[in-house]
């Protein structure tokens, strides 16, 4: 059965139940990879984000990138997406097959797509094959590795999405970014413990202060300091350069 990233979905999973807190933590989140665009990436290039939803992220670079945008979800991009993103060159295209040519951007960023694909390989081939020399790929996808997610079983955040069908360890990624995107990994690192509750019992506003404090700091700050296993998502930054031997 294949899952039509649509309205529907938008509605059920990314931005499910909205409150103030929850539209903060995401906002935030654009926020903090916006900061890693512009930190890692060179100015004025040209910046794709693959996965542009309804183009939050995407639209907060527009004054410092040519900004281009793709989404397999059309509905987003004729409405929200074009909003958000005024001056960005958006396209209805999958991930694992993108229409650009090779070595067309300096910085690719794929936000908590891969995990989506039937074929991530195939897509992070892909983002290899888009980077000109030196171009950066910011890459985030969930964490199988976070110390927590013992303790939430199988209600941890990385199972509630039933389109999450590529799940892999964070070494899996690693090997496939070097071995299939031809890129070498520069940092790797995580976004801290946003998932409570975590312990049954404690209030989930407690739990929230004292397991993401690290995490909120790290987002409004935009260091990147928390180790691979203090967190929910893998996050990554490589880079395209000589071949890979």
């Amino acid at each position: 059965m294949t899952t039509a990233f649509d309205k529907d979905y938008f509605r059920t999973h990314t931005y499910a139940k909205v409150s103030f807190a929850r539209f903060s933590q995401y906002w935030w989140s654009n926020r903090f990879y916006s900061i890693l665009g512009r930190r890692y990436g060179r100015k004025g290039s040209r910046l794709l984000e693959v996965g542009v939803g309804l183009g939050h992220l995407v639209g907060q670079l527009e004054g410092d990138f040519k900004t281009f945008g793709i989404d397999i979800n059309e509905w987003a991009l004729r409405q929200d997406a074009r909003r958000e993103a005024p001056h960005t060159q958006l396209q209805h295209a999958s991930a694992q097959a993108m229409p650009y040519a090779s070595g067309s951007f300096g910085v690719v960023i794929i936000k908590h797509i891969v995990e989506h694909l039937p074929q991530p390989e195939r897509a992070i081939a892909e983002l290899g094959r888009l980077l000109e020399p030196g171009g950066v790929l910011i890459l985030a996808t969930p964490n199988l590795d976070s110390m927590l997610k013992p303790l939430k079983g199988e209600r941890w955040i990385g199972y509630q999405d039933p389109t999450h069908i590529s799940l892999r360890p964070p070494a899996e990624w690693l090997r496939l970014i070097h071995d299939e995107g031809r890129m070498q990994v520069e940092h790797v690192w995580s976004d801290g413990f946003w998932d409570v509750p975590y312990i049954p019992v404690i209030p989930a506003p407690i739990q929230k202060l004292f397991f993401g404090a690290l995490g909120g700091f790290q987002a409004i700050t935009g260091w990147t300091f928390l180790p691979l296993r203090w967190g929910e998502s893998l996050i990554v930054v490589a880079r395209k350069g000589a071949a890979v031997t």
